[in-house]
């Protein structure tokens, strides 16, 4: 096989059960459903082979069989990564990218970003995005945050503002994760043989489960944010930003 005809599929984990925002997959942004979106958008890259939902709703799966989006039916599972590995299971693919369903301003610049390091070098088994934010942004527990080495490994995830900042006169750049990954077939089997990690329990933060493994994630940074939909009040803002940006 060569890089230039590594097969690439792009993954959408989905699910309508939601505890903040109740079916906020099909919930309506500027006159489309979020995954709409999220489909449309992926299907931009010019990396991916292939793209498809993965639910476990039949709901979402007639949804996406009457719009033609490409689906799968999966069973019940407890992370998008876990899920993934399910479509792994039924397809020959070399690379899996996992696109949330819940951020529907992704780019395909991110998902063509994501697949950089995987075409270029061969020992490169999982990558991942971050985006540089504010002190203020860096506070909100929901907003992910990751610190690297100077060769763009991910050494930690938090939910905590990291590295903490003890108020020297020296600024700080923080880096907010943003939750798309593209994983190796081997990489992919071995998250899920392994047990949820101590850490992954804590943070609620799947992918500390390969960090504390020994599996490196390397992380690129992105001009590009993406906004995650968990609650009502997020929802009126990307519907507010998709009004002034014109996108229909």
């Amino acid at each position: 096989m060569t890089r230039m005809n590594m097969k690439i599929l792009g993954v959408i984990p989905a699910r309508l059960a939601s505890t903040r925002l109740p079916r906020k997959v099909l919930r309506d942004i500027a006159g489309k459903p979020m995954l709409q979106w999220v489909y449309e958008n992926a299907a931009r890259s010019t990396k991916l082979t292939d793209l498809v939902v993965a639910t476990e709703n039949e709901e979402i799966e007639t949804w996406c069989e009457t719009v033609g989006i490409p689906v799968t039916l999966t069973g019940q599972h407890p992370s998008g990564a876990d899920r993934l590995h399910e479509v792994l299971s039924r397809t020959d693919a070399d690379v899996y990218v996992n696109i949330q369903s819940d951020e529907p301003t992704v780019r395909p610049e991110h998902v063509d970003l994501l697949m950089e390091p995987l075409l270029s070098d061969d020992a490169t088994r999982v990558t991942t995005l971050k985006v540089a934010i504010d002190v203020e942004s860096a506070q909100d527990p929901n907003n992910v945050k990751v610190v690297t080495a100077d060769d763009g490994r991910a050494l930690y995830f938090s939910r905590c503002p990291i590295p903490y900042h003890q108020g020297k006169d020296e600024s700080i750049q923080y880096y907010k994760h943003l939750g798309l990954y593209a994983y190796r077939r081997d990489a992919l089997d071995l998250f899920h043989s392994l047990p949820r990690s101590w850490l992954e329990r804590i943070e609620r933060l799947e992918q500390l489960r390969l960090l504390q493994n020994g599996v490196p994630i390397h992380v690129l940074e992105t001009p590009y944010d993406a906004i995650g939909v968990d609650t009502e009040a997020d929802l009126q803002r990307v519907n507010e930003l998709f009004k002034v940006s014109g996108l229909r």
